[in-house]
């Protein structure tokens, strides 16, 4: 598969995606089958809730359908199957941070069940520790050619994949977060696919970012949950319930997807240049001095200082 590259627009970066539905509009979708539905976003797939039934023994966490969230500039189709992404393949070496394990459970709530997808693809990918993304060229860095804190599982028979990556850094005009992608047919442009974003507790981020490497960054943190565009949408039930263990954190994450609807197919993100097939990727993520926020500069974690670019 051909890697995608796009030059952004800055005025089309990280546009939130959706709108929020109404108890109403919801309750009328589901046939009032849904009464027990709590309702937070919508746009596709996006139903809130637990499923009134279950094909399988499946735990009812899994079949919540949670809020999709914009793809945002950094997305680059790597297809890199692994579990660890803090691995660059290039030289073997490993992306310095407190380890994460993060544990999908994806099921099908179509139908008014709650069953397991098996075969699902899941990306994930998000910033090092002084909030550099890989694969990219940025105002303040350029990584074309490294891939590290990116990669892809499938789910299993259960609907489980796993990851260890990072407890991702922090960048001016976003709270911190981990941008996550399913899809049922990652090389069709008809597939299924879900994209968004997970969020961590800001008092464990200001614990987390005193700590060497993430120290290293200068500046205060501008951007916090409460004031981030897209966590305004739902961001806190995409809250990582964290578990510290001897190694440093994990969480489960339960998923719920109606793989019926129709509007599945195109991919919610952008795509303002060159790209091909779904969503983009970019390479020159911004360029001068934008208002829409800041990022650390690349190089050695010594020599990173805020800089402003744009917000993913």
């Amino acid at each position: 598969m051909n890697k995608k590259i796009v030059v952004l627009d800055e005025e089309d970066d990280d546009k939130p995606v959706g709108r929020v539905l109404t108890r109403r509009e919801v309750l009328t979708m589901l046939g009032g089958a849904g009464a027990a539905f709590f309702v937070a976003t919508g746009f596709k797939n996006l139903r809130i809730g637990q499923a009134t039934t279950t094909a399988t023994p499946t735990s009812t966490v899994a079949c919540v359908v949670k809020p999709e969230m914009t793809e945002g500039p950094y997305f680059v189709d790597e297809m890199l199957n692994r579990s660890d992404i803090r691995i660059e393949p290039t030289d073997g070496s490993i992306k310095e941070g407190i380890p994460l394990k993060i544990k999908f459970n994806v099921s099908d709530v179509s139908a008014n069940a709650c069953t397991p997808i098996k075969g699902a693809q899941i990306d994930i990918w998000n910033c090092d520790a002084v909030g550099v993304y890989s694969g990219v060229s940025d105002a303040s860095f350029d990584t074309i050619g490294q891939s590290w804190l990116r990669g892809y599982q499938v789910t299993d028979e259960n609907g489980v994949a796993e990851f260890t990556t990072i407890y991702p850094g922090w960048y001016s005009g976003r709270a911190v977060h981990v941008h996550f992608k399913i899809r049922t047919e990652p090389e069709s442009d008809s597939g299924y696919e879900f994209t968004s974003q997970f969020f961590f507790d800001d008092e464990l981020s200001d614990e987390i970012f005193t700590q060497e490497p993430y120290s290293a960054v200068t500046g205060e943190r501008d951007t916090r949950n409460d004031t981030d565009m897209h966590y305004a949408n739902g961001g806190d039930q995409l809250l990582l319930a964290l578990v510290e263990d001897e190694d440093g954190y994990s969480a489960t994450f339960d998923i719920g997807l109606d793989l019926t609807d129709e509007e599945v197919g195109a991919s919610d993100s952008f795509s303002t240049g060159g790209g091909g097939g779904m969503g983009g990727a970019p390479q020159g993520g911004s360029g001068g001095n934008p208002p829409s926020g800041t990022r650390p500069a690349g190089g050695s974690p010594a020599s990173t200082t805020a800089t402003p670019t744009t917000s993913g």
